[in-house]
């Protein structure tokens, strides 16, 4: 990357947030009326059999739109595949053998494109995809405004340094939302995805063995789940590839139960039942835990401040042909 000749540490952070509301204002919610019409109801008829025949792939896809929102902004840059000038986002560390739903994007752009070509971007296709498929397994309706252009570029190195980890401490983890524009609130609601989805042993098998190099088991693990998640992830590396459900109580359906799992310590991973570690994320998740309504509309909000981050619009970016190529 050339080195910029503007020093953006200078930059008061009220421009900065100025220029964010500027890009923010101009999605539309009616971007495509015109010009693609029929967009959300093609969306919908593509990825319904998908979920239909993989429910888990609801998870995925929201997954995905997250690590390319959150690295760099939404711009499509996670679909990149690597080329001989650049490793690109699929191999960073987070990505590399757990993300999917790459075919599914293509599937659907292809779908797009025979009615309406070069017109919709990857990246609104992968934040259209995503709230079409959480509405199939459960989750939320939320309007999206939509507008997003495609990047030129991605980064390996903000893929591993800016998405959280789960083995990150809460503050940690908080602070990479907050750079986003997002904030503790956001934190707290899109963990909630948990809801869905799966998780490989690499990512928790500590908590069942060895927590903070002690030599036991997390003391703030229930035993009963404890015991069951030992028999799936036994302490050998030939287990890390396991799965197991992030809520193994309603695995494929989109509600409130996860933040229910956190209460009664059964998070599946350190990243999630720290929420219950903190006073006002506390707070929040019992909120949470017991009204079901709260969670689905804030989860709606956050996801539609998720999808306005770092958007590119106007003239900037492009209008990828194949999502996993710049033009």
């Amino acid at each position: 990357m050339t080195q910029c000749a503007y020093n953006l540490s200078a930059v008061p952070l009220i421009f900065l947030l100025f220029l964010g509301h500027l890009a923010e204002s101009q999605l539309d919610y009616r971007f495509y009326d015109s010009t693609c019409p029929n967009l959300t109801r093609i969306v919908r008829y593509s990825i319904w059999p998908v979920i239909a025949n993989d429910t888990r792939m609801a998870a995925s896809l929201l997954r995905l739109h997250f690590h390319d929102c959150i690295v760099n902004g939404c711009d499509g840059s996670v679909l990149l595949d690597p080329t001989s000038t650049s490793a690109g986002e699929k191999n960073a560390l987070p990505n590399k053998n757990s993300a999917r739903g790459f075919e599914v994007i293509d599937k659907v752009k292809a779908d797009v494109e025979k009615a309406c070509p070069s017109i919709v971007s990857c990246t609104d296709i992968l934040t259209l995809a995503t709230n079409v498929a959480l509405s199939l397994v459960g989750g939320p309706s939320y309007y999206i405004p939509l507008g997003r252009r495609d990047g030129l570029t991605a980064s390996e190195s903000a893929a591993n340094s800016d998405i959280p980890s789960p083995f990150e401490p809460l503050k940690n983890i908080t602070a990479k939302f907050t750079s986003k524009g997002l904030n503790l609130q956001d934190v707290v609601v899109l963990s909630g995805a948990h809801t869905i989805g799966f998780a490989h042993c690499s990512t928790f098998k500590e908590r069942l063995f060895d927590f903070d190099n002690t030599g036991s088991p997390d003391p703030n693990l229930d035993t009963s789940l404890l015991s069951n998640l030992q028999s799936v992830c036994p302490n050998q590396a030939s287990s890390d590839t396991n799965l197991a459900p992030l809520d193994p109580v309603t695995i494929n359906k989109f509600d409130n139960i996860y933040y229910k799992n956190l209460v009664n310590k059964t998070g599946l991973l350190r990243s999630d039942q720290a929420l219950m570690g903190d006073n006002a994320t506390t707070t929040m998740v019992l909120n949470y835990s017991k009204y079901p309504y709260l969670f689905s509309r804030d989860f709606g909000s956050s996801m539609v401040k998720l999808g306005n981050v770092g958007v590119l619009t106007g003239q900037d970016g492009e209008i990828r042909k194949n999502c996993r190529a710049i033009n």
